[in-house]
């Protein structure tokens, strides 16, 4: 094999897991993370260690004030809510046909919802 194509096939690849392995060492002392156990993942489990560095990165920082489909004080439970310009509208039943009015329409409320 000539140089070149040693250097594309094995150089490069190894470029970038270093790249990601030392973004990950950098970043990770900013959100409270082990930086050596996130820099030994991103380069030892290419691609998908990166990955799981950037996603476990975003789940370090939630706030459930700013999170619109956490259960609160305003009258949502589980996620679910009404958008205040849907309110009093008309459900729809099985295969989009309109629900009866009575009680029976259980099926549709989610669980410990009674609209």
């Amino acid at each position: 094999m000539t140089p070149l194509v040693v250097v594309i096939l094995v150089g490069v690849p190894l470029a970038w897991l270093v790249g990601f392995a030392a973004y990950a060492y950098v970043d990770a002392p900013k959100y409270g993370m082990d930086p050596r156990k996130w820099a030994l993942i991103a380069f030892f489990v290419p691609l998908f260690g990166f990955f799981a560095y950037i996603f476990e990165r975003g789940e370090r920082d939630y706030d459930s004030e700013t999170d619109p489909y956490a259960g609160g004080s305003d009258g949502r439970t589980g996620g679910f809510a009404v958008h205040e310009s849907r309110q009093g509208e008309e459900r729809l039943g099985p295969a989009g046909t309109e629900a009866d009015d009575g009680d029976d329409d259980e099926w549709n409320d989610p669980d410990g919802v009674d609209l």
